[in-house]
């Protein structure tokens, strides 16, 4: 679709989508990784989906074993995107105004006056490292997810609007469970991704250990500002989606919901409950992200299907007897996308989608 087919889709006085801002995104994208290549190692697809993310103005939720370099790569794209950075390290003992701020009571030494004055917290970034979310009490973990959700922050009775954009990249550790709080399913759902970070490869390994151990030092350059990342994400809601991957990208969510029309049994089988309606909302608007940073005015079923992992992992939770037999929600996934026709045709015509699309 070209950019003036795009327009009918834009409201009264929006910017209207061009060839040259998908260009500029999809630049971008290039400046991104290769500025986060003088310091990060590998990881591509891992910084590609954090990307999307912060272009749909989600959050997400990065979860991998320790000395993967989570923390450094993340305060090293806030610096490639010239926005300011700030780090939280959750621990049993922290309390939600370590996270949000506090009053505190300030006295004017002119005229001895006393007037509370509110001190904002580390909340009050562009980008916001929640590390180890899982080890923090659900009070505290609350405090960040309202956050996430609202944009502003409640102290007293006054309300602090946060900075904009606002991006939450929160942690947690995979091993050494003891002692933590893990994320009901409930707020897991607040994040837009759900992200592995694995080990890397070998030759990513060998380079890992000759640079930093090593006296260089890489330095990266800023590739875009507060204001053009603010436009560009007002932009990529523009991108238009076809009926045909916005019914692709339900019936991928849909097969996850145990007990509903058309469910496959390999699901009614290994599945305790499945995605809401968020899901659907997120591989659209991660698809619309993803196509432009591809240089690209539409989204393809190509852009939900690399989308589905990271978006559905922490929306679906498998059985007993899953888990027994090893499998986890990613084969899942895998399996239903497997199963699914990606044209119209074969999805108009097959019986067990027509009970899905009825339902």
């Amino acid at each position: 679709m070209s950019p003036v087919d795009a327009g009918q889709h834009e409201s009264a006085g929006e910017e209207p989508l061009s060839q040259a801002d998908a260009e500029r995104l999809h630049q971008a994208r290039r400046r991104i990784l290769d500025e986060l290549g003088k310091i990060i190692v590998g990881q591509e697809t891992v910084i590609d989906e954090i990307m999307i993310c912060l272009f749909s103005r989600g959050h997400v939720m990065l979860e991998g074993v320790p000395g993967l370099a989570k923390t450094l790569m993340i305060s090293t794209l806030a610096k490639t995107l010239d926005l300011t950075f700030s780090r939280i390290q959750f621990t049993p003992d922290l309390m939600p105004a370590d996270v949000t701020g506090t009053e505190i009571i300030e006295e004017d030494r002119s005229t001895g006056h006393r007037d509370f004055r509110f001190m904002e917290g580390p909340l009050f970034a562009n980008v916001v490292l929640a590390d180890e979310i899982n080890r923090t009490p659900p009070k505290t973990q609350a405090a960040l997810l309202e956050a996430m959700q609202e944009r502003q922050v409640t102290v007293g009775r006054n309300r602090h609007e946060l900075a904009d954009p606002f991006f939450v990249l929160a942690t947690q550790n995979p091993i050494e469970q003891e002692g933590t709080y893990p994320l009901p399913e409930a707020q897991q759902d607040r994040f837009m991704f759900k992200i592995f970070v694995d080990y890397p490869s070998f030759d990513e390994e060998f380079e890992v250990a000759r640079r930093t151990t090593g006296t260089q030092q890489g330095e990266v350059e800023a590739v875009l500002g507060a204001e053009e990342i603010l436009r560009l994400q007002r932009l990529v809601r523009q991108v238009p989606v076809s009926d045909h991957v916005v019914r692709y990208a339900l019936s991928l969510v849909r097969q996850t919901r145990v007990g509903s029309e058309g469910v496959p049994d390999f699901v009614e089988d290994l599945v305790g409950w499945g995605a809401g309606p968020r899901a659907v909302q997120f591989l659209i608007l991660g698809g619309k992200a993803r196509a432009l940073l591809e240089g690209r005015f539409h989204v393809q079923i190509e852009d939900i299907q690399f989308l589905a992992r990271p978006v559905l992992r922490h929306r679906m939770v498998v059985n007993f007897a899953a888990e027994s037999d090893g499998v986890t929600s990613d084969e899942v996934i895998a399996r239903i996308v497997a199963a699914t026709p990606t044209t119209e045709d074969e999805l108009s015509r097959d019986a067990r989608f027509q009970k899905i699309f009825a339902s």
